[in-house]
């Protein structure tokens, strides 16, 4: 069951993720955690391997087409940045986890952190056309964003999500395209400094091997679907789907805050 329950949400939340361009990791770590099928510490381990493999897919055809969706001006201190917050969002998480007696505790301060960024991305989303995007030249700020996006998406175990498209796009003004792919290679670098330092200091938790693989093959084949869904749709069906799915997740997420801190 176990199994089928890995499979199944990695494999829909990976389709619909890539659909409306908010990742698959940000649906699959609050839905397993509400089904309780592991350990909050596995799960975050396996969302982010997922993750991992997802970006590597995507920014690697991107690079190999030589499609000019990277923005070699800001993707360089953006990718740095994110991959230092990685390993301090690593930190963070560990010392939140071994605050409590359970370390399961730590999948309330997970949901009630990811609560408060769906939402606060849900009313971007709905209210961006009345406002004016950014655009910053700064090293110091891409840096800072950089920073701020891999320490997040480090500590909550999900990569990114449609909070690193709404940072891009507000504060660099990047084309939705262009901000998604840059989106990649931050969760990319992020999430592989955060999974360095759990193997390298043995902090990785038990769990099979064999869900790992489907969890990371059902990824890329997922968001290879979602992809393709996604040529077939306009950009009113897409924030429809993006709006639906960052409510599915709100309420999801208020689930696990009484289900963990309840």
């Amino acid at each position: 069951m176990i199994y089928l329950i890995c499979y199944a949400v990695t494999g829909l939340a990976c389709v619909l993720g890539t659909i409306c361009g908010m990742g698959g990791g940000i649906i699959i770590k609050p839905v397993l955690d509400a089904t309780g099928v592991m350990t909050v510490d596995t799960i975050t381990f396996l969302s982010g391997c997922t993750v991992i493999s997802m970006s590597c897919w995507s920014v690697g055809k991107a690079v190999y087409r030589r499609e000019d969706v990277l923005d070699m001006k800001k993707t360089p201190i953006l990718a740095f940045a994110a991959a230092a917050g990685g390993l301090i969002g690593k930190e963070v998480y560990s010392a939140v986890a071994g605050f409590f007696p359970d370390r399961n505790t730590a999948g309330g301060v997970q949901a009630c952190l990811l609560f408060a960024a769906t939402f606060a991305t849900l009313l971007y989303t709905v209210k961006k056309d009345r406002l004016t995007p950014r655009e910053s030249d700064s090293q110091a700020a891409g840096f800072i964003i950089g920073l701020i996006l891999g320490m997040l998406g480090a500590f909550l175990g999900i990569g990114g999500g449609p909070f690193n498209v709404a940072a891009l796009t507000y504060f660099f003004s990047m084309p939705t395209k262009k901000a998604t792919q840059n989106s990649l290679f931050v969760v990319l670098m992020s999430q592989l400094a955060s999974t360095i330092k759990t193997v390298i200091s043995g902090g990785i938790p038990d769990f099979d091997p064999v869900i790992l693989l489907g969890m990371v093959l059902l990824g890329i084949f997922g968001s290879e679907i979602g992809r393709r869904v996604n040529k077939c749709i306009d950009n009113r069906q897409a924030n429809l789907f993006l709006e639906g799915c960052m409510v599915l997740i709100m309420g999801i997420n208020i689930y696990n805050i009484f289900k963990y801190l309840g």
